[in-house]
């Protein structure tokens, strides 16, 4: 279900963080269901695990999962935004928004970006 590029010139606690938000997008994981441990996830995937530990504190600070004691981690996230959370995201699209402006890219373009890129992930 996750899958990681080890020549990505993102980071693997990257690429999973953003494997496991993805998969929620998409349905295949829900609120309630449980991540593998860091120690088999790490395994299953043939990375150490403190990669995984980062990826899971990621998770933890954008309140995606919890980590239960005795349960490990749990998907926490519910169908609303925050205004802190929305606040947290407007920080991480604003860089993002403003180089594809400085590259020329119009409102328009933008817009359908972003729909095919939701689309992207809906279907995968």
């Amino acid at each position: 279900m996750l899958t990681i590029d080890p020549e990505s010139t993102v980071p693997i606690y990257l690429q999973l963080r953003n494997e496991i938000m993805e998969a929620i997008a998409r349905g295949d994981l829900s609120t309630g269901d449980t991540l593998p441990s860091v120690r088999a996830l790490a395994g299953d995937l043939g990375v150490n695990m403190h990669t995984v530990n980062k990826s899971y504190h990621e998770l933890v600070s954008k309140e995606i999962i919890e980590i239960v004691p005795k349960k490990g981690a749990v998907i926490i996230v519910d169908e609303g935004v925050s205004n802190q959370q929305r606040a947290l995201l407007s920080a991480e699209f604003r860089p993002l928004l403003a180089e594809a402006i400085v590259r020329g890219m119009k409102e328009e373009e933008l817009q359908r970006l972003i729909t095919t890129i939701m689309n992207n992930i809906k279907e995968d």
